[in-house]
C-alpha cells in the first residue's frame, strides 16, 4: 500500500520508490536482501529494456514516418477517415513497439495536422477526438501481442510465478488480435458520435517527393523485426529454446553488431525509460512477496471469496469490470496488474479452474485506461490541451463496457 501511494502521488521519484520497496523487505523481515534483489531483475526487466531499444531504432530509421505517410495518403482529407487512419496507425505500431512511443509518434503527427488547419485547443471537436483517439488506439493496439506493452509481459510473468502456467505468443494473439479488430472501429465510432468534427475536410498536405525505395536502415530494421516476430510466434510451440525475452534481448543486441549498426550506445541510453524499468522491477519483487507471505490468498478470502461459487462467465465479467474501475484509484498499469493477478490466480485455484481463465482478463484489461487520462500514454496527448480530463470519461465509459463484453466472450 505504501509503495502504491508513493507511485500514484509521486511524492518520491518512481525509481526511488522502487528501490525503497526492495530495501524495505529485509527491514520488515519479509525476505532477505538477496532474495528481494534477485526478484527485481526478472525476465520482464530485460524484455522492456529491449523494447525501448527496438522502438528507438524504428523511429531513427524512419520506418514510423514512412508508415504514417503511406496510411494518411490513403485516408484522404475527410476528417472522419483521417481520425480512423490515425487510430489504425497508432494501434498497429503499438502491437510491435511499446504503446508509449507509438502514442508519442502519432501525437506529433496529429499536432502538425491540427495546427495547419487552425484547430484550436479547447475549441476544436476534431482536435479533441484526434487527441483522444490516439492514446485510446495505442492502449488497444498494445494488447495485440505480448510485445505491445510492458504490462503484458509483467502479467504473464506473474501468471507463471503464481499459477505455474505459461501462455504462448500465438495463444495471446488469438485473443489480442480479435480484441484490436473489434475495438478500434468501435472506439472510432464512439468518438465520432461523442465529438463530431466541426470541419468535414482537412487541408491537403503539400505534395512532397516520397522515397520509393527503402533505405538501408529501414531494410535492416524490417528484416530484424520480421525475424523476431517469426521467432516469437515459433516460441508458442518451442517455449524452451525460444523464449520471448531471449529473442527480444538478442534482437536488440544485433542492432549494435557490425553489419547492422542501427543504434549507438549513447542513443540507447537516452531511449530507455529507467524510471519504468525500476518500477517494473519493484513491482515484480513485491508480487513474489505477496505470494510467499500468503497475502494474495488472504485478499481472496476477504474480498473475492464470494465469487468462487459464481459461474465462470460471471466471474470473468466481474474481474474485467473491477480491473477497469480500479484505474480510477491506481492509474499506473503495472501496479494494477501486480495488485490483481495474485488474488485472481488463487481464486482460480480455489474453484479448480485454469489460472489463465481469471488472470488473463486482468492482464489484458490493465491496458483499458480510458476513464481518465492518468496514465503515461494518455498524458502525452492530454498535455496538448485539446481536451479536458473529463472529456475522456464520456467515450471512455462506453468503450470500456465494450471491452469487458469482448474480453468475457473471447476468454
Amino acid at each position: 500500500v505504501s509503495a502504491l501511494v508513493l507511485w500514484v502521488s509521486e511524492a518520491l521519484p518512481i525509481g526511488v520508490t522502487a528501490l525503497l520497496a526492495i530495501a524495505a523487505q529485509p527491514v520488515l523481515q519479509i525476505t532477505t536482501m538477496n532474495a528481494a534483489g534477485a526478484r527485481f531483475m526478472s525476465p520482464v526487466f530485460f524484455f522492456v529494456l529491449a523494447m525501448f531499444l527496438i522502438a528507438a531504432v524504428v523511429h531513427d530509421s524512419g520506418l514510423d514516418q514512412r508508415f504514417a505517410s503511406w496510411l494518411l495518403r490513403r485516408a484522404g482529407t475527410d476528417t472522419r477517415r483521417v481520425l480512423l487512419a490515425f487510430m489504425i496507425g497508432s494501434a498497429t505500431l503499438s502491437t510491435i513497439v511499446s504503446d508509449v512511443p507509438a502514442c508519442a509518434i502519432w501525437a506529433s503527427l496529429g499536432l502538425t495536422l491540427l495546427r495547419r488547419d487552425n484547430c484550436l485547443p479547447g475549441r476544436s471537436n476534431f482536435g479533441r477526438a484526434l487527441m483522444l483517439g490516439i492514446p485510446i488506439a495505442a492502449f488497444i493496439g498494445g494488447i495485440g501481442t505480448p510485445a505491445g506493452s510492458s504490462v503484458n509481459l509483467l502479467g504473464l510473468q506473474l501468471l507463471k510465478q503464481f499459477g505455474d502456467m505459461e501462455v504462448g505468443f500465438l495463444h495471446w494473439m488469438a485473443i489480442g488480435i480479435p480484441m484490436v479488430v473489434v475495438l478500434i472501429p468501435f472506439a472510432w465510432w464512439v468518438l465520432i458520435k461523442t465529438y463530431p468534427p466541426e470541419i468535414e475536410n482537412i487541408t491537403a498536405p503539400p505534395k512532397e517527393e516520397t522515397r520509393s525505395l527503402l533505405s538501408a536502415p529501414e531494410k535492416k530494421t524490417l528484416g530484424l523485426l520480421a525475424t523476431m516476430l517469426t521467432l516469437w510466434i515459433a516460441s508458442t510451440w518451442w517455449p524452451g529454446p525460444l523464449n520471448a525475452t531471449m529473442i527480444a534481448v538478442l534482437g536488440s543486441v544485433a542492432m549494435f553488431m557490425p553489419g547492422f549498426q542501427l543504434l549507438r550506445w549513447d542513443r540507447a541510453m537516452q531511449a530507455v525509460s529507467w524510471e519504468a524499468l525500476f518500477m517494473i522491477g519493484g513491482i515484480t519483487s513485491l508480487g513474489v512477496a505477496c505470494r510467499e507471505t500468503g497475502l494474495a490468498e488472504w485478499v481472496v478470502n476477504h474480498s473475492l471469496g464470494g465469487l468462487a461459487s459464481w459461474h465462470p462467465f460471471a466471474i470473468i465479467a466481474t474481474v474485467s469490470a473491477v480491473t477497469v474501475a480500479i484505474h480510477l484509484v491506481i492509474p499506473i498499469l503495472p501496479a494494477v496488474t501486480a495488485v490483481l493477478v495474485p488474488p485472481v490466480v488463487v481464486l482460480a485455484q480455489q474453484t479448480g479452474l485454469s489460472p489463465a481463465l481469471f488472470a488473463l482478463p486482468v492482464v489484458f484489461t490493465a491496458s483499458c485506461g480510458f476513464l481518465l487520462p492518468l496514465d503515461a500514454v494518455s498524458l502525452i496527448t492530454y498535455g496538448t490541451r485539446y481536451y479536458r480530463m473529463t472529456d475522456m470519461l464520456r467515450p471512455g465509459i462506453i468503450i470500456s463496457c465494450a471491452w469487458v463484453v469482448a474480453m468475457t466472450l473471447l476468454i
